[in-house]
């Protein structure tokens, strides 16, 4: 669900003092889009999902950006009813819980070099 060893890089890419405003950053503003998903505008729904997947992979939501690319390729194809805005909420808040529960224990293990993919 996290790819972990992704979260590393990106705090080693922004330095240690910068990576908890990065995250905070990152999680203001995909939780901002999460809740205003909406089926209403597909044009508007695919430009959400495509920020929200990138934004994602960057931060190792692995799970999370893998359903937002699938569900962006979807409304792209005009299948509106196959997506479900429920299960995208619903994996989001699951990956930010584990996020958040496992962030220091990972980021301790990896300054003992045993950091990898949960």
């Amino acid at each position: 669900m996290i790819d972990w060893t992704r979260v590393l890089e990106l705090r080693e890419e922004v330095g240690q003092s910068e990576f908890a405003p990065v995250l905070e950053l990152f999680m203001d503003e995909v939780e901002e889009i999460v809740m205003r998903l909406s089926r209403d505008d597909p044009a508007k729904l695919a430009r959400d999902l495509h920020f929200l997947k990138g934004s994602a992979w960057n931060l190792g939501f692995a799970e999370f950006g893998a359903l937002c690319q699938s569900s962006e390729t979807q409304t792209l194809r005009g299948q509106l009813a196959e997506i479900s805005i429920k299960q995208i909420i619903s994996c989001y808040s699951r990956s930010k819980q584990l996020f958040m529960r496992d962030l220091a224990r990972m980021v301790d293990d990896r300054e003992g070099g045993q950091a990898g993919v949960a």
